[in-house]
């Protein structure tokens, strides 16, 4: 790489970062509400899991050992697998006995898949650097498409009632920078393992903004038609008062 390349590789670097750890804090609101009513309700945390999962693989693969130039996708990450240990570790707190149990067992997987990638890369690998690459990589593409993946059934959601009460704007925003950043940062360090999620990634955070900016005014509309219905009646109701005081 040419230092101005290696300078724009660093900068989208950065800015997948910060972006990055927005994206990792969004469902603070959720675990908020979790904690205040202690209760998950009807709250799933097979994401969060999931999300784990991901994180550690992306954190393995961008190690020196692993990958060359990607040790902000290991910082980045490094920061996500702890922050969803512990919305993991709240949602198993507050949880029922059933789905503490289906979050248990989910979890107790994704750390086996986890430590057979790491110790198959690690070991069996060890003089073959390009092979454990492959292997790493197409494994974490896979989870991180999965990853990227969840938020089809919400955008289903969306267009089925027409309303985006259940996608949050900051949310999709972040989905659709954080790609769109690490894409632009896999393409610059010629990494088909990073592009081909995150370019995944931007075009379905993309998808999502198409959808709240079609949507969001229709919301906007029913509000002020029921505050208009509601308005109508309260003036309706305040009339037939009147008139059956002067009536007495």
């Amino acid at each position: 790489m040419s230092n101005n390349h290696k300078a724009l590789h660093l900068m989208f670097g950065v800015f997948g970062n910060v972006t990055g750890l927005f994206l990792f804090l969004s469902p603070l609101v959720t675990f908020k509400r979790i904690v205040a009513k202690r209760s998950t309700e009807q709250f799933s945390g097979v994401p969060y899991v999931l999300s784990l999962l991901n994180c550690l693989l992306a954190a393995w693969y961008g190690l020196p050992f692993i990958s060359e130039n990607n040790i902000l996708l290991t910082a980045i990450n490094g920061t996500g697998a702890v922050i969803e240990s512990i919305y993991v570790l709240i949602f198993l707190v507050f949880a029922p006995k059933k789905e503490k149990a289906n979050i248990l067992g989910l979890l107790l997987c994704i750390l086996v898949v986890f430590s057979t990638v790491a110790l198959i890369s690690f070991f069996a690998f060890d003089h073959r650097p390009k092979t454990r690459k492959n292997l790493c990589g197409f494994v974490g593409t896979i989870f991180s498409i999965a990853m990227y993946a969840s938020p089809l059934s919400v955008m289903r959601m969306v267009i089925k009632t027409k309303s985006v009460e259940y996608m949050p704007f900051l949310l999709s925003l972040f989905v659709f920078l954080s790609g769109t950043f690490w894409f632009i940062y896999a393409l610059l360090g010629k990494d088909m393992f990073v592009t081909v999620p995150n370019g995944f990634g931007c075009l379905l955070g993309a998808m999502q903004l198409i959808l709240y900016a079609i949507y969001c005014n229709k919301k906007d509309e029913e509000e002020k038609s029921t505050a208009g219905v509601s308005l109508e009646m309260g003036l309706s109701n305040g009339s037939n008062r009147h008139e059956l005081s002067n009536n007495l």
